[in-house]
């Protein structure tokens, strides 16, 4: 029997500075300002289920007010790397009383590589005290994470930088953000598994660069593309761009225009994908 669906909510879509930009007047900002809607978007993170996190920028806090989110439910949180749009430790630290007053020996663990690890261990006592459990993770070893599991690989991005593949409730995810064109040994290892959703970096929007540290448009066309081919994904497969940024200069209806021939889905803020 199938289990019950699975939702993932994007709780941001941008690229590290947001979209708008704090500081910018660009023409894409402008517009985005002017515009609103789909077309404002906090720095990424998802949530998937009701009790797993992926990344924790600074707008955290925001997108739980935005989201009407109680994340003192929360019980895993994955990093995918240290860039600051990507995890602002000092939030962690307002989980013990007098913070926060949530359910006695509650534990959330956290999942990153050895620069997140050493980051949040330099702080063990806050840790400790917010009885949160730190765990290194390293490419290719798997994590069992209770009712999900999930398994780090190299992304082409910083050093150490981490795409996962999550599995639970019988479907198979892969988050693929922040990366370029993954490592050859990252695509044999995704070509091992069938995927229900794939959630690609489309930083680059139109603009013509290599895939390199990001990918454009063309990129998530390719790797859909070869994850159809090569039988990792399937007709009924979710393809989702998303950590968009203004240097693209495509705002969200733009965007849908690109990758709907492809049937790619234009991620925003809010979005909820059922699985």
């Amino acid at each position: 029997m199938r289990q019950a669906k699975l939702e993932i909510l994007f709780l941001g879509t941008a690229a590290a500075e947001g979209w708008p930009g704090i500081f910018c007047e660009c023409e894409p900002c402008r517009k985005a300002r002017k515009l609103g809607g789909k077309n404002i978007r906090m720095r990424s993170s998802v949530l998937i289920g009701d009790t797993c996190k992926v990344d924790l920028p600074p707008d955290v806090y925001a997108q739980m007010i935005r989201g009407k989110l109680d994340f003192s439910k929360l019980e895993r949180l994955f990093i995918t790397h240290e860039h600051s749009d990507h995890f602002c430790p000092s939030e962690l630290g307002y989980r013990f009383k007098p913070f926060a007053h949530i359910d006695s020996g509650r534990i959330l663990d956290v999942y990153g590589n050895s620069s997140v690890a050493r980051q949040l261990g330099s702080a063990k006592e806050v840790m400790d005290k917010s009885n949160i459990r730190v765990h290194e993770v390293k490419p290719f070893e798997p994590i069992d994470a209770g009712e999900i599991k999930a398994l780090p690989l190299p992304a082409d991005h910083s050093p150490g930088a981490l795409i996962y593949i999550f599995q639970t409730r019988g479907r198979t995810v892969l988050y693929g953000h922040d990366s370029g064109w993954f490592p050859e040994e990252t695509w044999k290892k995704i070509e091992e598994f069938k995927f229900d959703a794939a959630i690609l970096d489309c930083t680059n929007g139109p603009v013509n660069m290599e895939d390199r540290w990001h990918m454009g448009i063309k990129g998530v066309i390719k790797a859909r593309d070869r994850m159809l081919k090569t039988g990792t994904a399937g007709p009924g497969t979710k393809f989702i761009a998303t950590h968009f940024s203004h240097n693209g200069g495509l705002l969200h209806n733009e965007l849908r225009r690109e990758f709907k021939p492809a049937g790619i889905i234009v991620a925003f803020d809010g979005l909820k994908i059922y699985l």
